[in-house]
C-alpha cells in the first residue's frame, strides 16, 4: 500500500493497447487501493478527457493510431494538469527521455515490478495534489486581490515592495495612522496572518509585483 491514499476524486487513468497489460495493471492498483479508469486508445481517452480530472496518466509510448506521446503532445496543448508516467520497451527509452524533458513526470521500463510501478503512481498523486492545491490558491488569492479597493491596492503594493507604514503615507499623501487602518484590511481581506504570508500569496499570483 502506498503511504498516503489517493484522494477520494483521484483517477489512475492507464492508456495502452495491450489488453493483457491494461488488466494486469488494474488488478493490481485496485488490489492497492486505487481507483482505476483503463483505455485501448489514445483516442479513447482523449474522447473522456477534461480538464477538471484529477489523478494520473500511466501511457504506453507506441500505440496504433495515435501514439503515447501524440497524446502527451495533445494534452499539452489542451492545458491538461494531469501528471504522465510513459511505460516503454527498450527501444522506446529515447522518446521518454525526450518526454521528460517536455514535462512527463517519469517513465518505467518493460517489465517493471509492481514496486517500482506504485512508487511512481505515488509519486504522480502527491505532484497533482500539490498543483491542485497551488492552484486553488492563486485563484483564492485572485478573488481575494479583486475585492480591495482601490487605497487598499496601492497600499498592498507598496507594501510588497518593502515600504514601511512612514513610507507609504509619504507616498501617498496621507497619514500614518490611515495606512495602518488601510494594512490591517488588506491583511484581512487577503486572509494572511503575517506579512510573508501575504507576499508569498502576492507574487504567486503576480511574480511581477516585486519589481513595481
Amino acid at each position: 500500500m502506498s503511504e498516503l491514499p489517493a484522494a477520494p476524486d483521484q483517477t489512475i487513468h492507464v492508456v495502452d493497447d495491450d489488453e493483457a497489460l491494461r488488466d494486469s495493471m488494474t488488478w493490481m492498483l485496485e488490489g492497492n487501493g486505487y481507483q482505476v479508469a483503463a483505455y485501448d486508445s489514445a483516442e479513447a481517452f482523449l474522447a473522456v478527457c477534461r480538464p477538471d480530472m484529477a489523478g494520473c496518466v500511466v501511457l504506453d509510448v507506441r500505440m496504433p493510431g495515435m501514439s503515447g506521446l501524440e497524446l502527451f503532445e495533445e494534452l499539452s496543448r489542451r492545458r491538461c494538469t494531469l501528471p504522465v508516467v510513459f511505460i516503454t520497451g527498450h527501444g522506446d527509452v529515447p522518446m521518454a527521455v525526450s518526454a521528460l524533458k517536455k514535462g512527463a513526470v517519469d517513465f518505467i521500463e518493460k517489465p517493471f515490478s509492481e514496486r517500482d510501478m506504485l512508487r511512481l503512481i505515488e509519486q504522480c498523486l502527491k505532484l497533482e495534489r500539490e498543483n491542485r492545491d497551488k492552484r486553488l490558491l492563486e485563484a483564492d488569492t485572485a478573488r481575494r486581490l479583486e475585492h480591495l479597493t482601490q487605497r487598499e491596492r496601492e497600499v498592498l503594493d507598496l507594501i510588497i515592495v518593502g515600504k514601511l507604514n512612514k513610507q507609504i503615507a509619504d507616498v501617498l499623501g496621507i497619514s500614518i495612522k490611515t495606512v495602518e487602518v488601510h494594512r490591517a484590511r488588506v491583511m484581512e481581506k487577503m486572509g494572511a496572518n503575517s506579512l510573508a504570508e501575504l507576499v508569498q500569496h502576492v507574487v504567486t499570483v503576480e511574480p511581477g509585483a516585486l519589481l513595481r
